[in-house]
């Protein structure tokens, strides 16, 4: 369950909650994943497409090392994926031990196809995740609100926030990743795992990135609801100017003059100069809007931008030669959107597909404007 004490961002639409059952088991959701490029059929590593059930990535890795004797480290994958429900992606391992693997049985996976291939599989190595997920008890009225959410966010995208499982069964991953920032220790001791580490302190930089996202969330919704005059009491930080270019902005997400945009879905960091251009290119879902994930490498913003960046920022400023930093497409959108709703069973039943990095649960509760664990 979700921990009260993780901060929780704004949603963009503004409906009210959508009384629904989710329940993130094997039938009622089911994970694909969708790789980068398509397999070379020749090589010295092996990539095997497995199906697993209510597994982690690591147990299924675990699985397969002790049937075929391939050492743990010696695996790749593109993305971890949930424990909870079905889930479908592709693992590489040196091609040597593929006769090792020809009577391979698990109660909770199976192999369902495997090809030859030149490289190891890397992390970040895939497209996205296509995604079913189904609902149930779910009224004739409620199943109308979700086709009206749904329809919203295929048209107008999405705030791409880090998920609950960034922050832990507790919601204390981000706060031990302070700790460690702050004096190399936890709770007074060193951690001896430095993927552990990576791993904390990632999630309090996702924190930090979901508090920014949810800022500039609360700034396009004022910027639509408040007069001019009533935007400069409450961002007295933004010249009249600055409160214009908002406010000229027709789409709910509003750009800002010096932030840093991307090439959608994947290219190149630069800075928005040419507003009214960028806001052409982002309605043609040219480029997105890229939030920081603290660091010193990562692109810097400029202007009013950079003003509301170090707002939330601020406090990582003393650590950022600790954490390399990047970014984050902070708005992105749904592809291959499809639903049903099966009204003598009370099912709704939703398909899409998200880029790399993004979360379904997100996108979940976004819809039902709910925390779909409560």
């Amino acid at each position: 369950m979700q921990n009260n004490t993780t901060f929780k961002p704004l949603y963009a639409l503004t409906h009210t909650p959508i009384n629904a059952y989710f329940s993130k088991n094997s039938d009622d959701f089911v994970v694909r994943e969708i790789p980068l490029y398509e397999f070379s059929g020749e090589g010295e590593h092996l990539i095997i497409q497995i199906q697993k059930k209510d597994m982690t990535t690591q147990e299924a890795l675990k699985a397969l090392s002790d049937f075929s004797g391939v050492k743990i480290r010696e695996f790749g994958y593109a993305g971890l994926k949930d424990k909870q429900g079905m889930t479908t992606q592709f693992i590489s391992m040196p091609r040597k031990f593929e006769s090792n693997l020809a009577n391979f049985s698990h109660e909770k996976m199976k192999i369902l196809s495997a090809a030859a291939h030149n490289n190891k599989l890397r992390v970040g190595h895939l497209k996205g995740n296509s995604f079913f997920i189904r609902l149930k008890k779910v009224l004739p009225s409620e199943a109308a609100k979700l086709e009206q959410a749904i329809s919203n966010i295929d048209k107008m995208g999405y705030a791409n926030y880090f998920g609950y499982q960034r922050f832990g069964k507790f919601g204390d991953n981000a706060a031990s990743g302070l700790e460690l920032l702050k004096d190399g220790t936890l709770n007074g001791k060193k951690l001896k795992n430095p993927k552990m580490s990576e791993f904390l302190i990632s999630a309090y930089q996702s924190e930090l990135f979901n508090r920014w996202l949810s800022k500039r969330v609360e700034i396009s919704r004022f910027t639509s609801e408040f007069s001019l005059k009533e935007l400069a009491e409450i961002y007295k930080f933004a010249s009249e100017q600055e409160l214009k270019e908002l406010k000229n902005q027709k789409q709910f997400f509003k750009l800002i003059r010096g932030e840093v945009l991307g090439h959608y879905p994947f290219g190149k960091c630069f800075n928005c100069e040419d507003l009214d251009a960028e806001v052409a290119r982002f309605n043609a879902r040219d480029i997105t809007s890229c939030g920081l994930i603290a660091g010193s490498r990562a692109y810097k913003s400029e202007g009013l931008a950079k003003k509301i960046e170090d707002e939330i920022f601020s406090e990582a400023s003393e650590f950022e030669a600790k954490m390399s930093g990047s970014r984050r497409f902070a708005w992105s959108y749904l592809e291959d959107v499809s639903f049903s709703y099966n009204a003598e069973k009370a099912h709704f039943s939703m398909n899409f597909t998200l880029q790399k990095g993004s979360y379904a649960t997100v996108v979940l509760e976004e819809i039902l404007h709910k925390d779909i664990f409560e």
